[in-house]
């Protein structure tokens, strides 16, 4: 049986596209599904109402003790439990988890300057197994435990590395990045269909890939030692996941 990992973000969790149907889909015909979510958009949303400020770096949100409390509550709350309902109400079967669960995601602090942000350092692919082996379809939010100033603490770690970590502990048969532009672009805007993790790497060299596209593009980078191709793809296109249409696939050489 094929399995497929699926990050889907914030800016393709709307009620417009077909992401959700195409994921209840894939796992009518039988192959095994991942999903691990963001929610950046909901999470701005929130702090808005908080009054509480947002700032990035490369493209990851600085996550201090305040930000840590929303990050948590919408994404391991809120996010991954609407997705649920959502999924069920097509006729999927679903089971959403965080990366706490089960230390399904274990991290280490990532930098100082951004706080309460985790980098992965190991994946426990047990816990998705077994629900695989069930039936359902996991749904990840992007959270982890982790050491902060030598005590256990709820890391943020971000939703595209995770994706790739599992991916890849999962030894997955292929690994999809939703989106809501065409993939990588070129220096001129263009989206390129297809590219060598060479050439990707000379694009973030060049600072061509920047912001928000840079954790994708390197967690791609990261999955490629055990998957021969990643995709990133244009969510907001109807049967985006099952045609792979509109994006780009990112190949080892």
């Amino acid at each position: 049986m094929k399995l497929v990992v699926v990050k889907i973000g914030g800016s393709t969790l709307g009620n417009q596209d077909t992401t959700l149907e195409d994921l209840v889909k894939l796992q009518g015909y039988g192959i095994s599904v991942v999903v691990v979510h963001g929610g950046g958009k909901i999470i701005s949303e929130w702090n808005a109402r908080m009054g509480v400020s947002a700032s990035f770096v490369q493209g990851l949100r600085v996550t201090d003790a305040a930000e840590l409390e929303i990050v948590t509550a919408v994404l391991g709350g809120l996010v991954n439990k609407k997705l649920v309902i959502a999924i069920q109400s097509l006729g999927g079967k679903a089971i959403g988890i965080s990366g706490c669960d089960g230390d399904l995601l274990q991290a280490k602090m990532k930098n100082p300057e951004l706080g309460y942000v985790g980098e992965i350092a190991a994946v426990n692919p047990v816990p998705l197994r077994k629900l695989l082996e069930a039936g359902y379809m996991p749904i990840v939010a992007p959270i982890s435990s982790g050491a902060f100033d030598n005590k256990m603490t709820l890391l943020n770690v971000n939703g595209d590395a995770a994706a790739g970590a599992i991916a890849t502990a999962l030894n997955a048969d292929k690994l999809v990045f939703m989106t809501d532009v065409d993939g990588i672009l070129d220096s001129s805007g263009e989206s390129i269909s297809k590219i060598n993790a060479t050439e990707v790497e000379n694009l973030l060299k060049s600072g061509v890939i920047s912001g928000g596209m840079i954790p994708k593009v390197e967690a791609c980078l990261n999955a490629l030692t055990s998957i021969h191709a990643v995709s990133i793809v244009n969510g907001t296109r109807p049967r985006a996941i099952l045609a792979e249409n509109g994006g780009t696939t990112i190949v080892a050489e």
